[in-house]
């Protein structure tokens, strides 16, 4: 069978990191490469103090890179270091094969792994904005391109034309994804008003959200060892051994130096998560970095201003886990999700932690009287873990757990533990 991926070489510059850090970058590069559905077949690597300005490497690396592109018969170099347009100018005059940073090959694999209309949508957003600004200073390559018969006037340029048609796109896409965003508004409105508890299932791209979230419900959701393998926010209804309901959201995985294009493009995705009740953090136990993929997926929690949620934390994979491996952070289950048992400690894990953010109270309702049709509707909107009948009352004794701030915690519901 043709092998028809594109064969890539990597290109990584070491300044001021570590060589942990510095190693660290490359595996994750190849890994985004692979994803991309390319094959790493050589990396060229080089230390210095500062990057270049003009080609980030510096005149000999490039003449290294011409010749390791020539010999490997390479289609594709792969940057680790954000190139800007003059760069990749300066690059190309003598590369003779395509040239992409880190940040084109993550919007590529977002546009690859987009299902839903808005998804797409918010990735062609994320690429036109990193397109736009790397059309300036591209000078006569661009700028001559559209001239002679049919052009607009002897100012008329290709370039200039290309850059009023992308802002036309991205407005024309900013304004769809306003309307998706109030339709989201309204849904997540909804679910705030009927006082359904709300769980948000983050972490490090590949630690095992997609196939936690799978095993704890019904979701059909892409499970793959590949990165970003879910793009498109899903919610489904979680439902715990004791029968307690909760709804549970699968987001986009975070990724350190995730991209500010894919920040902003993103932003009604990630608000999926802004008013959630509890987040559970998946952190891939089996990896050797996960001191930073935790930091990562903190940092970026405080940048979204979303680090004040109380979190879960699920160590994922630990049949891989190496014999170090010990938990970081509190509190936490250490599970392989793959594991049936797993998944019941889990559920237990959930419920127990749950239950210490949700309010127990106790409520009694006359059995004859207008209050008798709430109680239906207290099953629906709280935990009614108990229902007694009180003869010598006539009424029915209701004991259970809602959010803090519920409407049924009022006058006549008491806290189970005063009792």
């Amino acid at each position: 069978m043709e092998n028809t991926k594109e064969k890539v070489i990597l290109v990584n510059v070491q300044t001021n990191q570590t060589d942990e850090a510095f190693e660290y970058e490359l595996r994750e590069l190849a890994e985004l490469t692979e994803t991309a559905l390319g094959e790493v077949v050589g990396v060229l690597t080089q230390k210095r103090e500062r990057k270049d300005s003009r080609t980030v490497i510096g005149k000999g690396k490039v003449e290294e890179l011409v010749n390791l592109c020539a010999e490997l018969e390479a289609d594709t170099v792969i940057f680790q270091q954000e190139l800007s347009s003059k760069q990749v100018r300066n690059i190309q005059e003598t590369v003779d094969c395509k040239v992409i940073d880190r940040v084109q090959l993550i919007l590529d694999i977002f546009a690859m792994r987009a299902r839903s209309k808005e998804g797409k949508l918010q990735v062609a957003l994320a690429q036109l904005s990193y397109l736009l600004p790397r059309l300036m200073g591209q000078g006569v390559n661009l700028s001559r391109l559209g001239g002679g018969i049919g052009t607009r006037g002897p100012g008329e340029t290709k370039l200039e034309t290309d850059r009023r048609h992308i802002h036309s796109q991205m407005q024309e896409i900013k304004k769809t994804l306003e309307e998706t965003e109030l339709h989201r508004q309204r849904a997540r409105e909804k679910r705030h008003a009927s006082e359904v508890f709300q769980i948000g299932l983050i972490g490090y791209t590949n630690a095992g959200k997609s196939t936690i979230i799978n095993r704890l419900t019904d979701a059909a959701t892409l499970e793959e060892d590949k990165l970003f393998a879910t793009l498109d926010p899903l919610t489904r209804k979680l439902t715990l051994p004791n029968q307690f309901q909760a709804t549970i959201t699968d987001t986009v995985g975070f990724i350190q130096d995730l991209p500010t294009q894919l920040i902003h493009a993103f932003h009604s995705t990630l608000e999926e998560s802004r008013n959630m009740d509890v987040f559970l953090h998946v952190v891939d136990a089996s990896t050797s970095f996960i001191d930073q993929h935790e930091k990562t997926v903190l940092a970026l929690l405080k940048d979204l201003d979303m680090d004040k949620t109380p979190m879960l934390t699920i160590y994922n994979k630990r049949d891989l886990a190496g014999p170090d491996f010990q938990p970081r952070l509190f509190p936490n289950i250490v599970i392989s999700a793959l594991d049936d048992g797993d998944i019941n400690r889990l559920k237990d894990f959930l419920w127990d932690e749950i239950a210490k953010m949700l309010v127990p109270y106790t409520k009694d309702i006359d059995a004859s009287g207008p209050e008798a049709r709430t109680m239906n509707k207290m099953q629906q909107e709280t935990f009614v873990e108990s229902i007694e009948y009180i003869e010598e009352t006539n009424a029915y004794r209701l004991r259970g757990y809602a959010k803090s701030n519920s409407k049924w915690l009022g006058d006549k519901a008491t806290d189970a533990s005063d009792e």
